[in-house]
C-alpha cells in the first residue's frame, strides 16, 4: 500500500508537469502565445503576479480597534505570500509590493534597484530568499533553445516586423537578441527565425538559471566577468576578437536574465565594481565581454546592507549615478510584541526541539527584545510605549487621555533600526532548551539565560548596563505581575461564586449611581443610596479614580445593556477593564490565603482541595507538572514576601 502511495504521488506529479517539456519551434511558440498572451511577461511582472496568486486581504482599520490603534486610518495590505513566514513588518513588505506592483505597471522602478536597509537579523536576506523561492516555484518559461541569456522567444522576430506581430499576438514585444543568438541566426538557419528551436526552461538558483546571485568581493581581487562573463581565452585563436563564438556569457547578468540578479552587503563592493547596475536599470542592458556590443538586460536587480554601509555610501557625493536608481526600503526589527512572538514560535516550529516551554516563556524574551528596540521618552516609560506599541489601549495617569502612538514615533524615526536582534534572542531561547534536565523550560529559566548572555555581549558598558535592568528590574517585575494575575486567576477559580457576587453588586451600585436612583435591598428591602465606596474600591484596582470614575460607570452600564440588547450573556468575564478589577479586589482579599496555599509545607485537606484546584485550573492553561511547580515556588519566594 505504502509502494503504491509513492507510485501514485510520482506519477500525478509527472501527468502535471507534462506541460513544461516542450519542445519546438518559434512558429509554434507564436501559436502559443496566440492562444494565451499573458505568457509574455517581463521580470518585474512575473514577480508581482507570483506575490499576489495567493491572494491579498485588504484590512479597514477602522474594523479592527488593535490595528487601528498601531496604524491609524491606513488602509493595510496583507500579502498571503508573506504571511506564514514575516511578522510585524507589513509596511516594509506593502512598501515592496508597491515597488514590484508600478515595476509591472513598466513604471520607473522597472528601471530601479530594489534595496533594502536595516540591522542584522531584521529579515532582509529572508526576504531575498522568499522572493528566489517564489521564481523557484513557479512554471517554467519559454525560451530560446540553448541562449546563454535564457531569452524570451520573440526576441527572434525582426524590429521591422514587431508592430504587426503585437497586433496579431496582443502583446508588446521589448528587448534583443544576444550576440551568440543574433550569429547562430544567421550561420545556423540562415536567417529563418520561425525555425529557430524554442524550448522550456525553470528557475534555479543552483543551476544558475535565471537567479544569479553576487556575494562581496575582494577590492583587490575584482573582476567584472563575475557580473557580464568573459571571453573565452581558449578560443581567441580559432575566431577573431568580436566573434560572439569567443563570448562564455556566464556572469550574474547573464544568468539572471529574466529573472533575479541579488548583490550580496552591495555596499561591501568598490563603486567601479557597481557600474553594470547603470546600464542595467537605466538602460535595460550591460556590456558585452571584451569588444562585443551591449546585451539586452531583462532582470530584478535586488540588493541588501546594513545600515552603516548605506550612510558611507550615499555620503560620497560620487555615488548619485547610483544613488538615484536605487528604491530604498528599511526592513526594521519588529516592534509589536504579539508579532515578535510569531516569530520565535515559527522558528521553534521549524526546529527539533521536542521540549515543554511554558506559557509567557517566548513573551518574555519577546519583551526584552523589543525593550532594546525602543527608544526612550519623556511621555511614557519603556513597558508602557511597548504595551501602546502591541496596540493595547493605555489612558494617560490623572486623566482621560488616551497616549497618542504616532506622536511616540515622530520623536523616535529611526526606531526599530537598533537593538538585540532575533537571532540572539532565538539562540537563547535553544541555550535554554538544550540546557534544560527536564525537558521544559520556564519564563524563569529564559531570563536567567537572557541575563548571561548579555553578560558576554561584546558591548559597551553603559548598553550593557542598560539591557541587565531591562531583564532584572523591567521585564521580571512585569512577569512577576503576569504571574501574580494568573496564579490568582487559577486560585480565583474555586472562588467564582465571590466573583460573580462582586460583579452583580457593582453593577447594581454603578447603575443607580449613574442614574441617580435608589438600590432596593434585596434581605430587608429597605431602599438604599448606592454605595460610592463600594464602587471606588472596586475601580482603584485599576486606577481609576476622580473624575475618570463616572465615565467608567456609565460605559460599564452602557456595555452591559448593549450585550443584554443583542442576547449575549452577563457575566463578571463580560467586560474586561471591570473583570480585572474584580479579580485584583479579590486578590487583595485572598492573597493571605494564597500565600498560606504556596507556602505551606502541611496543609489542611480544604488547603490540599484548593491548592489541588489551582494547579489543575494552571495546567489547562498551559503548564506541565514540572513548570507548575517551578512557577508556584517562584511566586511563593516572590509574590507573597513577608
Amino acid at each position: 500500500m505504502a509502494d503504491f502511495d509513492f507510485i501514485s504521488l510520482i506519477h500525478q506529479d509527472r501527468e502535471e508537469r507534462k506541460h513544461e517539456h516542450f519542445s519546438g519551434t518559434l512558429l509554434d511558440y507564436l501559436a502559443i502565445i496566440k492562444e494565451n498572451p499573458q505568457g509574455v511577461m517581463l521580470s518585474h511582472q512575473r514577480m508581482y503576479e507570483l506575490l499576489t496568486a495567493p491572494g491579498v486581504d485588504i484590512v479597514k482599520t477602522e474594523e479592527n480597534p488593535r490595528l487601528k490603534r498601531i496604524y491609524g486610518n491606513d488602509i493595510l495590505r496583507k500579502y498571503k505570500f508573506f504571511d506564514d513566514s514575516f511578522f510585524g513588518i507589513d509596511k516594509s513588505i506593502m512598501k515592496i509590493m508597491r515597488y514590484f506592483h508600478s515595476a509591472a505597471m513598466k513604471g520607473e522602478e522597472s528601471r530601479q534597484v530594489l534595496y533594502l536597509v536595516g540591522p542584522v537579523g531584521a529579515g532582509k536576506s529572508s526576504l531575498m530568499e522568499a522572493l528566489k523561492k517564489a521564481l523557484e516555484m513557479s512554471t517554467p518559461i519559454y525560451v530560446i533553445k540553448d541562449c546563454p541569456m535564457r531569452e524570451e522567444p520573440l526576441h527572434l522576430l525582426p524590429k521591422h516586423l514587431r508592430p504587426q506581430f503585437e497586433e496579431l499576438l496582443g502583446v508588446k514585444i521589448e528587448g534583443d537578441l544576444c550576440p551568440v543568438c543574433r550569429y547562430r541566426l544567421k550561420t545556423e538557419y540562415n536567417g529563418e527565425y520561425e525555425r529557430y528551436p524554442v524550448t522550456v526552461s525553470e528557475f534555479s538558483v543552483r543551476s544558475r538559471k535565471g537567479i544569479g546571485v553576487v556575494p562581496p568581493v575582494d577590492p583587490n581581487n575584482q573582476d567584472t566577468s563575475v557580473l557580464s562573463g568573459s571571453v573565452d581565452i581558449s578560443k581567441m585563436d580559432l575566431y577573431p576578437e568580436d566573434d560572439p563564438r569567443v563570448l562564455a556569457l556566464n556572469g550574474a547578468f547573464n544568468v539572471g536574465n529574466r529573472g533575479i540578479v541579488e548583490f550580496i552587503e552591495v555596499f561591501k563592493n568598490d563603486v567601479e565594481y557597481l557600474h553594470t547596475m547603470i546600464t542595467a536599470t537605466q538602460e535595460k542592458s550591460i556590456p558585452s565581454p571584451g569588444k562585443g556590443s551591449m546585451i539586452y538586460f531583462d532582470g530584478i536587480i535586488l540588493a541588501h546592507s546594513n545600515e552603516a554601509e548605506w550612510n558611507k555610501f550615499k555620503s560620497d557625493h560620487t555615488n548619485e549615478a547610483i544613488l538615484d536608481r536605487i528604491v530604498k526600503v528599511e526592513v526594521p526589527y519588529c516592534l509589536e510584541l504579539d508579532e515578535e512572538v510569531k516569530i520565535y514560535r515559527k522558528m521553534l516550529k521549524n526546529s527539533s526541539f521536542a521540549a515543554h516551554i511554558a506559557p509567557h516563556t517566548i513573551e518574555v524574551a519577546s519583551m526584552f527584545a523589543i525593550l532594546t528596540r525602543l527608544t526612550p521618552s519623556a511621555k511614557v516609560d519603556p513597558l508602557t510605549k511597548l504595551k501602546i506599541y502591541n496596540g493595547e489601549e493605555i489612558v494617560e495617569k490623572g486623566s482621560t487621555k488616551k497616549v497618542d502612538i504616532f506622536e511616540l514615533r515622530e520623536e523616535a524615526l529611526r526606531e526599530g533600526m537598533t537593538g538585540i536582534s532575533t537571532r540572539f534572542i532565538m539562540k537563547c531561547i535553544d541555550t535554554a532548551l538544550s540546557e534544560s534536565d527536564s525537558n521544559c523550560i520556564s519564563p524563569i529559566a529564559i531570563i536567567d539565560t537572557l541575563i548571561k548572555a548579555v553578560k558576554e555581549m561584546a558591548i559597551g558598558e553603559d548598553e550593557k548596563k542598560r539591557f541587565l535592568g531591562l531583564l532584572q528590574d523591567t521585564i521580571k517585575k512585569e512577569y512577576n505581575k503576569m504571574l501574580e494575575k494568573e496564579v490568582t486567576r487559577a486560585f480565583i477559580h474555586g472562588y467564582r461564586e465571590q466573583a460573580e457576587s462582586l460583579f452583580n453588586n457593582y453593577l447594581d451600585h454603578a447603575e443607580a449611581f449613574v442614574n441617580s436612583t435608589k438600590i432596593k435591598d434585596r434581605n430587608t428591602g429597605e431602599e438604599l443610596e448606592p454605595d460610592v465606596k463600594f464602587l471606588q474600591s472596586i475601580e482603584e484596582q485599576i486606577g481609576i479614580t476622580g473624575s475618570a470614575a463616572l465615565g467608567f460607570r456609565q460605559d460599564v452600564t452602557s456595555y452591559m445593556f448593549s450585550l443584554l440588547r443583542t442576547g449575549g450573556k452577563i457575566e463578571y468575564k463580560s467586560y474586561e477593564p471591570l473583570k480585572e478589577a474584580i479579580e485584583k479586589k479579590l486578590t487583595a482579599s485572598v492573597k493571605e490565603l494564597s500565600r498560606i496555599v504556596t507556602k505551606a509545607k502541611v496543609r489542611d485537606r480544604e488547603q490540599d482541595g484548593k491548592y489541588n484546584a489551582m494547579v489543575e485550573e494552571m495546567k489547562r492553561s498551559g503548564y506541565c507538572d514540572h513548570c507548575c511547580n517551578v512557577i508556584l515556588k517562584y511566586a511563593a519566594n516572590n509574590l507573597w514576601k513577608d
